[in-house]
């Protein structure tokens, strides 16, 4: 439809044309409502940012010494470590997204005109198209889903390297106290060759014993070359959990020793498992996307529109051309197509979920049977194994003193005694990490100063089922 309206010098073509280039450059300016999810997101995104990128860059890192506390390896990690950084991105990134979502399209500024020998016509015009109700909000809640999936991943990152750090510090200290068993026993051999010695000298036992304790010797020298060595990878492993590239100078390792604090004792510590592992959480937000992917699937019944009107300046009188497009829905198939496809995609994300609790059941079982294991064999091992083991290699001594004893019974005691000290320090490494893993991957407890929200599940709406 054509409307006329009042005659024009033709000089107004440039002055109506720069009108809807200012109009359109004015339109560039406006900014959308935000909806619920967005504004929650957007929050929670400011709330970490304050702790984990204060004004967008990293925080003063604490100083590592042989003095500092665990906690405040843990800390450096977390800021530092770029599997953490770039999970704390994609977080942000995400909840970007959820604005461009909930967004009209862009207007757009049109341009025509009749042409023969001269201009017949000069039309400039401007166009906006508005998709059907509810479809954008619909979008929203799909990208705000989203974003929740990527904070409990941002979560599940810290937690990981948190862990990640922990394991290379305790295989650390127990690997120093394996190194310090054998060096115990090798200078207690070095003693039982000088005892063999002695009574080679005097006659009463061949050089053979003599011998026996030398090979002893050089077994237990080159065991304890072979644990030195293995003390590279591992502060390697606890050089990357930190975040600091291969160039840069080694880092000190805490001097003191630090369990993990945990009560394996309380009826709740599954239950507290199911509400506050990030894993699940994030399972839990992809159900939801799933939910509001089907609403919106359900929106592609509802036509779109779009609005616009042209002006054909050259006309006298100027010509309003007003217009108005609507999208006919009419492929059924298809549809119900993306309605089948969303409806899939909710139960496959429900049966991830159900899939990963059955996944966090077994994990909470294997690791709280290591760590009652564990115990028990550190608990046989310091109070039974070892008080008798020793006592063992004492009496065993004073008989081979006496010609009760030959040496090979006294050295197979020393090697039970030494056996069962290694096993000592490896009952208290599967226990601290079986403790560590709990607390960390299967609990999701925040360490200290971790840039987690305050709630530690984040701040996502449940959204009801979608109908139709």
């Amino acid at each position: 439809m054509r409307l006329p309206m009042k005659s024009f010098p033709y000089h107004t073509i440039f002055t109506l044309t720069t009108s809807a280039i200012v109009a359109v450059l004015l339109l560039t300016s406006c900014v959308g409502v935000r909806t619920e999810g967005e504004k929650r997101a957007r929050q929670d995104q400011e709330t970490v940012g304050q702790v984990y990128r204060p004004s967008g860059e990293r925080p003063a890192l604490p100083k590592l010494d042989t003095n500092a506390p665990l906690h405040d390896f843990l800390f450096f990690a977390m800021l530092n470590q770029p599997q953490v950084e770039a999970a704390y991105f994609d977080w942000v990134a995400s909840v970007r997204r959820i604005t461009v979502e909930r967004s009209l399209p862009d207007p757009r500024l049109t341009f025509q005109s009749d042409i023969a020998d001269t201009v017949m016509s000069l039309m400039p015009g401007l166009m906006m198209d508005f998709p059907g109700p509810g479809k954008l909000k619909a979008a929203a809640n799909v990208a705000a889903a989203e974003s929740d999936t990527r904070y409990f991943l941002f979560e599940s990152a810290v937690l990981q390297t948190a862990f990640a750090l922990k394991k290379a510090y305790y295989q650390l200290y127990f690997l120093d106290a394996k190194v310090s068993v054998n060096r115990q026993t090798l200078a207690l051999v070095a003693d039982l060759e000088r005892l063999a010695r002695t009574q080679n000298e005097v006659g009463k036992v061949t050089l053979q014993d003599v011998l026996r304790a030398q090979i002893e010797q050089d077994r237990l020298t080159t065991e304890i070359a072979n644990l030195d060595d293995s003390h590279n990878p591992l502060l390697a492993q606890f050089k990357a959990a930190l975040g600091l590239a291969a160039e840069q100078p080694n880092p000190s390792v805490p001097a003191q020793f630090e369990s993990t604090p945990l009560d394996l004792s309380s009826d709740q510590l599954f239950a507290s498992a199911l509400a506050r592992n990030p894993r699940l959480k994030a399972m839990e937000a992809e159900v939801r996307r799933a939910d509001a992917s089907l609403r919106l699937a359900y929106k592609s019944r509802v036509p779109d529109f779009n609005v616009g009107v042209e002006v054909d300046a050259k006309a006298s009188p100027v010509f309003v051309t007003p217009q108005l497009g609507v999208t006919l829905p009419i492929w059924r198939d298809k549809i119900a197509a993306e309605i089948a496809g969303a409806q899939a995609g909710q139960r496959a994300a429900q049966a991830r979920l159900s899939a990963e609790q059955i996944a966090l059941a077994v994990e909470f079982a294997e690791k709280t049977f290591m760590f009652r294991e564990s115990s028990r064999n550190l608990a046989l091992l310091q109070e039974r194994l070892l008080p008798k083991a020793r006592q063992s290699v004492e009496v065993a001594r004073a008989a081979y003193l006496s010609g009760q004893l030959d040496f090979l019974n006294l050295i197979d005691a020393q090697r039970t005694l030494l056996g069962f000290q290694l096993s000592e320090v490896e009952a208290r490494t599967q226990r601290e990490l079986a403790l560590a893993e709990l607390s960390l991957l299967i609990l999701g407890q925040a360490p200290a100063n971790a840039p987690f929200l305050n709630s530690g599940s984040g701040s996502a709406q449940k959204v009801e089922p979608a109908s139709r």
